[in-house]
Protein backbone atom coordinates (compact mmCIF):
# COMPACT_ATOMS: atom_id res chain seq x y z
CA UNK A 1 0.00 0.00 0.00
CA UNK A 2 1.52 3.13 -0.96
CA UNK A 3 0.32 6.23 1.39
CA UNK A 4 0.27 9.96 0.29
CA UNK A 5 2.16 12.57 1.92
CA UNK A 6 -0.05 14.96 3.57
CA UNK A 7 0.15 18.42 1.66
CA UNK A 8 2.17 21.47 3.50
CA UNK A 9 0.10 23.90 4.67
CA UNK A 10 2.73 26.48 4.38
CA UNK A 11 5.11 27.08 1.33
CA UNK A 12 8.81 26.50 2.72
CA UNK A 13 11.09 29.07 3.89
CA UNK A 14 8.21 31.29 4.62
CA UNK A 15 7.69 32.04 1.21
CA UNK A 16 4.28 33.38 0.46
CA UNK A 17 1.11 31.48 -0.48
CA UNK A 18 0.89 33.50 -3.79
CA UNK A 19 3.57 34.41 -5.39
CA UNK A 20 4.36 36.58 -9.29
CA UNK A 21 7.38 35.33 -11.18
CA UNK A 22 8.13 38.19 -13.64
CA UNK A 23 11.38 38.73 -15.94
CA UNK A 24 12.61 38.27 -19.69
CA UNK A 25 11.33 35.42 -21.52
CA UNK A 26 14.32 33.17 -21.20
CA UNK A 27 15.65 29.87 -20.02
CA UNK A 28 16.30 31.46 -16.18
CA UNK A 29 12.71 32.36 -15.94
CA UNK A 30 11.54 28.73 -16.59
CA UNK A 31 13.67 27.84 -14.16
CA UNK A 32 12.27 29.97 -11.22
CA UNK A 33 9.01 28.99 -12.53
CA UNK A 34 10.10 24.83 -12.50
CA UNK A 35 11.44 25.49 -9.20
CA UNK A 36 8.48 26.46 -7.84
CA UNK A 37 6.34 23.87 -9.30
CA UNK A 38 8.78 21.55 -8.13
CA UNK A 39 8.53 23.21 -4.48
CA UNK A 40 5.16 22.53 -4.62
CA UNK A 41 2.99 25.47 -6.35
CA UNK A 42 0.83 25.47 -8.79
CA UNK A 43 0.58 27.35 -12.01
CA UNK A 44 -2.29 29.55 -11.53
CA UNK A 45 -3.74 31.11 -14.57
CA UNK A 46 -1.65 31.99 -17.44
CA UNK A 47 1.12 33.49 -17.56
CA UNK A 48 1.12 37.45 -19.19
CA UNK A 49 3.21 38.77 -21.72
CA UNK A 50 4.31 42.34 -22.91
CA UNK A 51 6.93 44.47 -24.79
CA UNK A 52 9.06 47.13 -23.44
CA UNK A 53 10.29 47.84 -26.52
CA UNK A 54 13.72 45.66 -26.41
CA UNK A 55 12.75 42.39 -24.81
CA UNK A 56 9.15 40.44 -23.80
CA UNK A 57 8.75 40.24 -20.40
CA UNK A 58 6.82 37.43 -18.36
CA UNK A 59 4.75 37.34 -15.26
CA UNK A 60 3.62 34.00 -14.03
CA UNK A 61 1.38 33.73 -10.82
CA UNK A 62 1.57 30.73 -8.89
CA UNK A 63 0.09 29.49 -5.55
CA UNK A 64 0.52 27.36 -2.37
CA UNK A 65 -2.20 24.18 -3.03
CA UNK A 66 -3.97 25.48 0.82
CA UNK A 67 -4.67 28.61 -0.87
CA UNK A 68 -6.27 27.44 -3.34
CA UNK A 69 -9.94 26.54 -1.32
CA UNK A 70 -9.48 30.41 0.39
CA UNK A 71 -9.70 31.67 -3.04
CA UNK A 72 -12.34 29.67 -4.85
CA UNK A 73 -14.72 30.67 -1.27
CA UNK A 74 -13.73 34.30 -1.69
CA UNK A 75 -14.76 34.45 -5.81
Amino acid sequence: MVRKKAPKLAPPDGLPVYRVLTGPDDAELCRRVSEAVGLGFLLYGSPALTFNGQEVIVAQALIWPSAQASIARHA
